[in-house]
């Protein structure tokens, strides 16, 4: 995929949206060919020099971003040339699919093994030893716990976990 294309996918977009938010989206979506310093962007992007140093950073702990630095002779200033690394981004979403799955597995797993009760009124959800520890009474407005049926929810992770599962060609 061509780095221009990259850039448009929408999942890709949502991908550097979750990591940078929306005032770090101006330095994800416009890296420049080659090295840049961070009052560059900041400058060319028209922000502030802090929120383009936080997106800097943020797409740094995520292999998206790397830098070198270079002293001044006269000054003995340190400054940041940045790169981008965005042919990083297809294997950081795979790693994300894969944390996503084993997350989604380990929760449907928690919802097979326990039993639970929902107060109908405040929509709280007990797990069984704690509503009978409360004698099945919600603690906030006292009414009746009743049990709860969760199959819809557990399969709906089932269907998720096999769609993740066959995206990552594990199914």
């Amino acid at each position: 995929m061509a780095f221009e294309e990259l850039l448009e996918d929408p999942v890709v977009q949502r991908y550097l949206h979750e990591l940078v938010g929306p005032t770090g989206m101006p330095v994800a979506v416009s890296p420049p060919d080659g090295e840049v310093t961070d009052e560059e962007l900041a400058e060319r992007l028209d922000l502030e020099l802090n929120d383009v140093r936080r997106a800097l950073f943020i797409l740094y702990e995520n292999d998206l971003a790397s830098y070198r630095r270079v002293r001044d002779e006269d000054s003995g200033w340190l400054t940041y040339l940045w790169t981008f690394e965005y042919d990083n981004i297809p294997d950081n979403l795979v790693d994300e699919m894969e944390r996503l799955l084993g997350a989604l597995r380990e929760r449907r797993d928690y919802e097979l093994d326990n039993e639970f009760y929902l107060c109908q009124v405040c929509s709280i959800r007990f797990e069984f030893a704690e509503a009978m520890d409360l004698g099945f009474e919600c603690p906030e407005c006292g009414s009746q716990v009743e049990a709860m049926e969760n199959r819809d929810l557990v399969g709906a992770m089932d269907e998720r976990i096999e769609n993740l599962e066959r995206e990552l060609g594990l199914g």
